[in-house]
C-alpha cells in the first residue's frame, strides 16, 4: 500500500496497487503546473485510489480540454490529474508519495515542449509527444 499528500497534508490518499507506466513529462502545462522542467507521473487504476482526508480541500482545473488537474486549494500541490474520457485512471503525481515506491521511470513524453535550456542527460527513451498510441 503506497500513501502520499500535498504539501500541508490536508489531501491524503492510498494507492493499493503499484502505478505503471511513470514518465517524465516535459508538455507545456506540466511544466507550468509543477513549476519545473518536467512532471514526473505515473497512471495508477481508479479503483486503486481513495484519498483518504481533504475530499473537500481538492479544486480542479480544466487545463486542457477534458483533462483536469486536482490540487490542494489549501497549500496548491498539484496531487493527481484525470482525463474525463478515461474515468477508470488517475494520473499521479509521483512526488506526491510518501516513501519509496519501487519504481523507476520509463520514459521522457512531451519531449518537443521540454525547455530549451534544459537537456535530458539520462537514457531513457524520448518520445516527441506522448507514448505511441496513448494519451498520458
Amino acid at each position: 500500500m503506497l500513501t502520499g499528500s500535498c504539501l500541508c497534508q490536508a489531501v491524503r490518499f492510498e494507492v493499493s496497487a503499484t502505478p505503471r507506466r511513470f514518465v517524465h513529462c516535459h508538455c507545456h502545462t506540466c511544466r507550468k503546473v509543477h513549476g519545473t522542467v518536467y512532471g514526473a507521473s505515473a497512471l495508477v487504476d481508479s479503483d486503486d485510489f481513495r484519498l483518504l482526508a481533504g475530499a473537500d480541500d481538492v479544486a480542479a482545473f480544466e487545463s486542457s480540454p477534458g483533462k483536469e488537474r486536482c490540487f490542494c486549494r489549501r497549500c496548491g500541490s498539484h496531487v493527481y490529474a484525470r482525463f474525463k474520457a478515461r474515468p477508470q485512471e488517475i494520473i499521479l503525481r509521483i512526488g506526491t508519495l510518501d516513501g519509496d515506491p519501487g519504481l523507476k521511470a520509463e520514459a521522457h513524453i512531451w519531449v518537443d515542449h521540454k525547455a530549451s535550456w534544459y537537456e535530458i542527460s539520462d537514457a531513457l527513451p524520448r518520445h516527441r509527444r506522448g507514448f505511441p498510441g496513448e494519451v498520458v
